[in-house]
């Protein structure tokens, strides 16, 4: 399918797929988790989309991520980051077997390792966009490095080490 432009909470970005996040893929079985969810109605419930190489996701803190006036906390951006590599790793895993993400069996990755520097504060009140970029692919191990902006500018930047959840272990 040919590019098209996505228009997400203010952002506009390449999309060479439909509509639909890598999150939304998920089996019912594993789509609870707090960050990425779409069935945690509590959750985050962020959406990430491929541009490009790049993967991409846009969420804006709620009043509640509120670290001290004007800054949301560090545990937002650590979440952020962490369950926007994971689904980036699920989506090249497919990506890298040719396949696409709604056929079986279904791959779900779970954080090995989880590295955030803090670079700036991070201002509340303002849309966020993660960027990621898988760094490595080998065997269930995917690695990727994301960043985190407010108004472009860089305000942490992590590593994850995601890898495959076994088929033996998916939840029916």
């Amino acid at each position: 399918m040919g590019a098209s432009k996505l228009n997400l909470r203010g952002y506009t970005f390449a999309k060479e797929t439909s509509l639909k996040a890598f999150q939304d893929y998920y089996p019912d079985s594993v789509s609870h988790c707090y960050g990425c969810g779409r069935l945690n109605t509590q959750g985050l419930q962020i959406k990430s989309y491929w541009d490009g190489e790049e993967s991409v996701c846009a969420f804006t803190p709620w009043p509640q991520h509120i670290a001290v006036p004007g800054f949301i906390y560090g545990g937002l951006i650590a979440s952020l980051i962490d369950c926007h590599s994971t689904g980036t790793a699920a989506a090249a895993a497919y990506r890298a077997e040719g396949r696409e993400m709604d056929t079986l069996p279904p791959y779900r990755f779970l954080t090995a390792s989880l590295q955030v520097d803090y670079l700036k504060p991070t201002p509340s009140g303002v849309p966020l966009e993660v960027r990621g970029r898988v760094e490595e692919i080998k065997g269930r191990k995917v690695v990727v490095s994301s960043t985190l902006s407010a108004g472009g500018i860089v305000c942490a930047r992590g590593r994850v080490v995601a890898v495959r959840v076994p088929e033996g272990l998916m939840p029916e």
